[in-house]
């Protein structure tokens, strides 16, 4: 994630051009706040993300509700949020939901901001000039294009059918707003990658969530701090598509992998006696045994070496810090 650092200014050649644009931008960008989370030190993924997590956000409700990328404000205690203007206001997680990435925080003052509309992904096609805000409360805005739709797996244990990938990279990339052509919130800025392919090339670019996959969910979230589904079952094991196969690269302390014997390094060759293609087969496999608990049977290779072992999965949300109430 990148932090919110004034150095990282979008140059003025990059930046858009209002005039040509079919929306006011400054009432989009007014929609934008700074994230800034604080995360107690014994928190789960305080290790990985550490304990002071900057980022974006956009206000997507009169109220105050902002949509952001979840990693900010896993596990946190404390957020805070600012705008363009110096405004700034404490605000509390509302929830995290596992399966798209998406946060809700809901903002305890008032910002004095806009409102972004949610749009829609689903017709856009590759190409298409869009706009990646986020950095100093929405002032860096960033003229990008969609460069592609397609699948994305995560070696966290995350897949999305479809994500979206813009080029060129926004610097302040986490909770960032992807704006579409109408002015709309079509994504929200998740990652910095660096094989988005475009007429053959691979380049720098950002990967973002389809704010599509809000609306289905948002009741379930302001209702409940989660949807209502069952959890899925979770290994605590990182991993990725290597030369050699689905590489372990890493396993979560007194996770069910690493209970279950399983060690960095080990490639993954098949899933309930199942053999796994790539990184998004694996996780799919995996959710598809059942509900969290369910035991999970992995073949592995280790040092050239068949091995088998028995996972019981489990709710990776039982081992995060919940949301204080409010």
């Amino acid at each position: 994630m990148a932090a919110d650092d004034e150095d990282d200014d979008i140059p003025a050649v990059a930046r858009p051009d209002p005039a040509e644009l079919n929306y006011d931008l400054d009432a989009a960008l007014s929609a934008l706040v700074c994230v800034r989370a604080e995360i107690p030190a014994d928190a789960f993924t305080a290790t990985a993300l550490g304990t002071e997590r900057r980022g974006n956000g956009v206000v997507i409700g009169k109220d105050g509700l902002i949509v952001t990328i979840g990693y900010l404000v896993t596990e946190a205690q404390q957020v805070w949020l600012t705008t363009a203007r110096g405004a700034a206001a404490p605000a509390h997680v509302v929830a995290y939901d596992q399966v798209t990435g998406l946060g809700l925080v809901q903002a305890l003052g008032r910002l004095g901001s806009g409102v972004l509309p949610l749009g829609s992904s689903a017709d856009l096609e590759p190409g298409q000039a869009v706009l990646v805000a986020g950095g100093r409360g929405g002032r860096d805005a960033l003229s990008a294009r969609l460069v592609a739709k397609r699948p994305f797996a995560g070696y966290w244990e995350y897949y999305l059918d479809t994500a979206l990938f813009t080029a060129p990279a926004h610097p302040q990339w986490g909770g960032a707003a992807c704006v579409g052509p109408d002015g709309s919130l079509i994504g929200i800025g998740s990652l910095l990658v660096q094989e988005v392919a475009r007429e053959g090339q691979s380049l720098v670019g950002n990967m973002a969530v389809p704010i599509d996959l809000l609306p289905p969910i948002l009741d379930d979230l302001l209702r409940y701090g989660r949807v209502d589904r069952p959890p899925r079952p979770w290994l605590g094991m990182l991993a990725t598509d290597g030369a050699d196969g689905i590489t372990v690269t890493g396993l979560a302390p007194g996770g069910p992998a690493a209970k279950a014997g399983i060690l960095e390094g080990d490639v993954v060759t098949a899933l309930a006696g199942e053999a796994v293609d790539d990184l998004a087969d694996l996780w799919r496999k995996l959710w598809a045994t059942g509900e969290a608990g369910v035991q999970v049977q992995l073949s592995l290779s280790r040092e050239g070496r068949a091995q088998t072992r028995v996972c019981r999965s489990a709710d990776r949300n039982t081992f995060l810090k919940q949301p204080l109430l409010h």
